[in-house]
């Protein structure tokens, strides 16, 4: 008698649903997706080529397609919105958080946007048109207005009924806000007080006024550093005057730590965090090929350095060999340096009193390692070639542009945040340029002087 296999433990699930698909097994590929997590079905609409998605989406139950849309990347919300009109975009996000809905809006042109907003009741627009007066990566723009508040005058037994009206707490309630009539925040009151606490009790009694709120305008990076200094679940919002304004999660806080990763990792490849790994070829390629054209100025200008030494090169060829080398070394020490202090400041740890021991450092660390790789690389030189005076050439060339390249990786990115130029972005680019030109400058102009 034939028994069914186990299915293994290793099994690609975009592997299985693309063999049903082709196999024309629709009703075992909706059973599988019904089995998904919302979560788990974006990924695997993300995970899958063009062809696959167009199957998948129409194969998602319509209950479920506005969550599993906030999960998809930009590029991906974009391509199904653009689609379709804004009443089924009002239908499709219909119940999902206002942040959330705040967040889809944004992608959207700003018509399509505004008929979404009218085809909602009037309460819910309210909501959603306040977050999406603040800019998206401030506290305003990452905040749910969806609070419970109560007065501190009141008592716990009259709290609790007041909870129990209600058919659920929005997700992550662990501190009711206290407010006055002008709804300035007062402090917060525990849900685990509220709990144990005496019904008798009032929640001026029990509540907690050492809070510290987050002003509407704060930047979302730094939202995410106050959330990982306090262990913060939630978190009140409020504006200038202290009133309050709304509430930040730590499932938003975790959103924004995670796209301030792939920012930093993406950035340094001139491409977006929120590309669509499986676009079309051609929308590819014209986002990458921007990035191209200014690696290739830049590739240009380093040349053009090169060209100045043109007669040097043609008297001594060898040098050819070995330029590389020095340049090479001067970007690997560069971009250690340019990845550390954007990783600090990302994180908050520099500033202006701070960053000139930084540099102080990078220069002590760029000298030890530059005498060290310039004496390793100046005895091949002497073996290879038996030339003294290259050994020496070669050894200043790398010593001056491991220096140059501490110095530039460390305030580059300071001075291209200072003038609002993105450091992930531009960094590596521009550090490339100098340690390159630095690089062949110092080899070539020390070969100059010596050989002609």
């Amino acid at each position: 008698m034939s028994q069914l296999q186990e299915p293994q433990a290793n099994t690609d699930p975009v592997l299985e649903l693309t063999q049903a698909i082709d196999s024309g097994s629709l009703y075992q590929v909706r059973q599988m997706i019904k089995t998904l997590p919302t979560a788990g079905i974006a990924h695997l609409l993300e995970s899958s080529p063009p062809r696959t998605r167009g199957v998948l989406w129409q194969l998602i139950d319509k209950d479920a397609e506005g969550e599993v849309i906030q999960y998809l990347n930009e590029d991906l919300q974009n391509d199904i919105l653009s689609e379709l009109n804004a009443a089924q975009v009002a239908e499709l996000t219909e119940g999902l958080a206002d942040d959330d809905l705040a967040d889809i809006l944004q992608q959207l042109p700003q018509q399509v946007a505004s008929e979404v907003l009218q085809a909602m009741d009037f309460q819910d627009r309210q909501r959603v048109e306040s977050i999406l007066s603040y800019a998206e990566d401030t506290a305003g723009g990452l905040m749910n207005t969806d609070t419970i508040t109560v007065r501190r005058n009141h008592t716990v037994e009259l709290v609790l009924r007041y909870l129990r009206r209600h058919e659920s707490l929005p997700e992550m309630t662990d501190n009711i806000l206290v407010v006055n009539r002008r709804d300035v925040l007062l402090g917060v009151l525990p849900l685990r007080a509220v709990l144990v606490s005496d019904p008798n009790t009032t929640v001026s009694a029990i509540m907690r006024e050492d809070i510290q709120a987050i002003p509407v305008d704060m930047e979302a990076t730094q939202v995410a550093q106050l959330f990982e200094q306090h262990d913060w679940v939630s978190a009140p919002v409020v504006d200038a005057d202290n009133k309050l304004v709304g509430r930040i999660t730590i499932d938003d806080v975790v959103d924004v730590i995670r796209d301030s990763t792939e920012h930093s990792l993406m950035s340094m490849a001139g491409l977006d965090e929120e590309d669509d790994t499986f676009a079309p070829v051609v929308k590819t390629a014209r986002r990458r090929a921007v990035w191209l054209g200014v690696n290739l100025m830049t590739a240009v200008f380093a040349s053009l350095v090169i060209y100045l030494f043109q007669d040097t090169l043609d008297q001594v060829v060898y040098l050819a060999v070995l330029m590389p080398i020095v340049a090479n070394m001067g970007g690997v020490a560069g971009t250690q340096t340019l990845t550390l202090v954007i990783r600090s400041m990302a994180l908050g740890h520099i500033s202006p009193s701070n960053s000139r021991w930084l540099l102080i450092r990078e220069l002590g660390v760029a000298s030890l390692n530059g005498m060290l790789w310039a004496l390793v690389i100046s005895v091949f030189a002497f073996f290879w070639y038996g030339d003294i005076t290259l050994s020496y050439i070669i050894a200043a060339a790398m010593l001056i542009n491991l220096i140059t390249a501490a110095l530039a990786g460390t305030y580059l990115p300071l001075f291209l945040k200072k003038i609002n130029i993105d450091p992930a972005l531009a960094g590596s680019v521009a550090l490339t340029t100098v340690t390159d030109s630095i690089g062949f400058f110092a080899f070539l102009g020390l070969a100059q002087v010596f050989y002609l």
